[in-house]
């Protein structure tokens, strides 16, 4: 059998790229997923927070995922759970494994990855020190307390000031551990805002920026961890030392988008952030293979990974219908000052609009965003506040594209005065 679209990854992106591509037409849709259901990280997200902006109200990520689990139902929407996808290739086979069908090679006329993202651990910042257990990355722990029922551990330091990392400061210290400290490397953190004051403020647990863990203790079990200051150059500096008795150490150092299948199918991956380069409408490097969520860039809310698939989704269905868009006379995107990365790096000339994500690379108080095509403004906005652990997006509607007459835009930001 050939589908008119394979999903892979059966996560809050994967379920809005499939729904949306239903909507628009498509009937032979399937969903792969590696995990016994679908919902991805979602499912053990216990904490509310998710579906203001998509559902305008608070639900707990469970309930977000299972709203579009629910609208599966009684659509031709197909998945396939407990399901290893081992390769993607250009002329658009999937190769997947199973405990029940075995071996599979599957083929589609659109595929759409949406594999989400993964932590980075121990030895990706080669923390010093002895080897013991009890040294988990905060999504391990998150799902060891929230699914299989398992505390980690009773005084806790968490190094890295990420989302998950701050969200379990707050679940460790409601399920009776001592939090003792969050320590981040950079002067800002690296999380919203809205967490830092939900999870660590409300909690009275000290947030150490600009510092860093340089000694793990402990044989069997975690004993203890130094953290020191760092200086400009993220070295630690003598005589800064403060000791912490413990006996776990949670990592939330940062996420890494999920593409080890797209490097295989020789998709083009940005080498900055390890997220799939993709045109305006997520369509990748090669024309029918689309992606979404966070192979793409890791986003703050699953509201925006929402709205980026449903995107995919509606492209795919296009791209079955009415083949590829014409690649001739892109709009390249490029980053200016103080921009870390850019999404997306192309915009077909014919688009009808076109949503740019970035984040910034330091903390800006009253500021602006210009984007440039030469030496002419194309659109200018301010913003109250910028900080690196937030998302920021601009939005280019079909007038502002009509008016671009070079092939390349620069997006740049700088402060300015009240």
């Amino acid at each position: 059998m050939t589908y008119e679209l394979i999903v892979v990854g059966g996560g809050p992106a994967g379920l809005a790229a499939a729904l949306a591509a239903y909507e628009k037409g498509l009937e032979k849709i399937l969903i792969i997923e590696r995990d016994k259901e679908l919902g991805g990280i979602l499912n053990q997200c216990i904490h509310n927070g998710f579906g203001l902006h998509y559902f305008k109200e608070e639900l707990t990520g469970p309930e977000y995922a299972g709203r579009f689990i629910k609208m599966l139902e009684g659509t031709s929407i197909e998945s396939m759970c407990d399901t290893m996808v081992l390769d993607v290739t250009k002329n658009k086979e999937v190769h997947c494994i199973n405990p029940e069908k075995g071996y599979q090679i599957l083929k589609a006329k659109s595929i759409v990855l949406a594999m989400g993202c993964r932590e980075r651990t121990r030895g990706a910042i080669s923390i010093p020190g002895t080897r013991p257990a009890g040294v988990l990355t905060a999504g391990a722990a998150q799902r060891y307390v929230n699914i299989e029922g398992h505390m980690v551990g009773k005084r806790v330091v968490i190094l890295g000031s990420g989302d998950i990392g701050l969200i379990m400061a707050r679940r460790m210290t409601l399920e009776g551990a001592k939090v003792l400290a969050c320590v981040e490397l950079m002067p800002y953190s690296g999380g919203l805002q809205r967490n830092i004051v939900q999870c660590l403020n409300d909690f009275d647990i000290p947030l150490y920026l600009s510092h860093t863990i340089t000694d793990i203790r402990g044989e069997d079990r975690v004993e203890g961890v130094t953290i020191a200051k760092v200086g400009p150059d993220r070295k630690p500096i003598k005589g800064t030392e403060i000791d912490f008795d413990c006996d776990t150490v949670l990592l939330s150092v940062g996420l890494i988008p999920e593409n080890e299948l797209t490097r295989t199918a020789g998709i083009d991956v940005d080498v900055r952030t390890n997220g799939v380069v993709v045109w305006e409408n997520m369509e990748t490097s090669e024309e029918g293979i689309f992606a979404s969520g966070n192979v793409v860039h890791v986003h703050d809310l699953v509201d925006f990974v929402t709205g980026e698939s449903q995107k995919a989704g509606r492209a795919a269905a296009e791209y079955v219908k009415l083949g590829s868009r014409s690649r001739k006379h892109a709009i390249t995107v490029k980053e200016g000052s103080d921009v870390g990365f850019i999404v997306p790096l192309m915009i077909h000339r014919e688009a009808m609009d076109a949503e740019i994500y970035f984040r910034v690379r330091r903390i800006f108080e009253t500021s602006k965003i210009t984007v440039i095509d030469g030496d002419k403004i194309v659109a200018q906005l301010k913003r109250a506040h910028m900080a690196p652990g937030e998302m920021e997006r601009v939005k280019l509607p079909r007038r502002l594209l009509d008016a671009i007459m070079g092939d390349e835009i620069t997006v740049s930001v700088e402060e300015v005065e009240e």
